[in-house]
C-alpha cells in the first residue's frame, strides 16, 4: 500500500512511478519513467556496451535499484538477446512488495518475467535469486559506503535521486566507491551531465562522453574506464 510519503504517479509516455515526499523527488523523469529507462540504461549503457565487446554474458552493477524498472527491462532484453545476466541493485530504502506491484511494469516485460521477479522480490535482498534461465538478481540492502562485491562488474547504471536532493551521492567519495567495481573498459551511465560530475569520473580515470539525453534532458552521462 502506498504511505504518505510515497504515491503512485504517471509520467508523461504513460508509465509510472513513485514520489517521494521525503525527499521531494520522483524515482524516475515526469517526461517518462520507461523512455528513460530505456534510453539512459539499457540502450546506452548495456548495448552500447554490448556493441562493443559482442559478449554473450554481462555483470550490471546498479547504483539505486528503487522500483526495479531498470532491471526489468535489462533481464527482458537479455532473455531476448540470449545474454546472460548477473545484475546487483544496491538499494539502502528498498520499497515494499505492494508498491512494487501497483508499477504496471508487467506492460513492458513477459509475464513470466515480471511474476518471478515479485515472487522472488522479498528474498533477493542480499541473496541471489534466479529469475528465469537467463538473468540472476540480487539487492544489497545496503548503503554505498557499506558495499563490497567479490566480482567486478562490466556495466554501471548510476541512477541515484539529484544532486540537488541528494549531494552525498554524487560526491567524488561516492562515485570512487561504486566505480572501483568496474572493470577496466566498463561503462558508466546516469541521466545528468554537470561540470563536477565530468570533473569527478575523469580524475577517477574514465573517457567522458556527452550521449543524447532522454526526453526531458538534452544530454546524459557516458565514461568508459581506462
Amino acid at each position: 500500500m502506498e504511505s504518505p510519503e510515497l504515491r503512485i504517479v504517471e509520467t508523461a509516455d504513460g508509465s509510472k512511478t513513485i514520489w517521494n515526499e521525503a525527499v521531494g523527488e520522483h524515482y524516475h523523469s515526469k517526461h517518462g519513467a520507461f523512455q528513460e529507462s530505456e534510453h539512459v540504461f539499457l540502450k546506452s549503457g548495456l548495448q552500447f556496451w554490448q556493441e562493443r565487446t559482442g559478449a554473450t554474458a554481462v555483470n550490471i552493477l546498479e547504483v539505486g535499484f528503487g522500483t526495479g524498472l531498470n532491471f526489468l527491462l535489462t533481464a527482458e532484453y537479455c532473455t531476448s538477446a540470449n545474454l546472460n545476466l548477473n545484475y546487483c541493485g544496491i538499494e539502502a530504502y528498498p520499497l515494499n512488495h505492494d508498491l512494487i506491484c501497483q508499477t504496471g511494469y508487467d506492460k513492458y516485460v513477459n509475464e513470466e518475467l515480471w511474476k518471478n521477479f515479485l515472487n522472488k522480490y522479498p528474498l533477493v535482498l542480499n541473496e541471489e535469486q534466479d529469475c528465469n534461465t537467463h538473468c540472476k538478481l540480487k539487492i544489497a540492502h545496503t548503503r554505498l559506503d557499506n558495499f563490497s562485491a567479490d566480482i567486478l562488474f562490466d556495466v554501471l547504471y548510476f541512477d541515484a535521486f539529484a544532486a540537488v536532493h541528494q549531494p552525498e551521492m554524487w560526491s567524488d567519495q561516492a562515485l570512487e566507491s561504486c566505480c572501483r567495481f568496474l572493470k577496466p573498459g566498463g561503462v558508466f551511465v546516469t541521466y545528468a551531465i554537470t561540470g563536477n560530475l565530468k570533473r569527478s569520473m575523469k580524475a577517477l580515470g574514465f573517457v567522458i562522453e556527452k550521449a543524447k539525453g532522454a526526453p526531458g534532458k538534452r544530454e546524459m552521462l557516458r565514461a568508459i574506464k581506462l
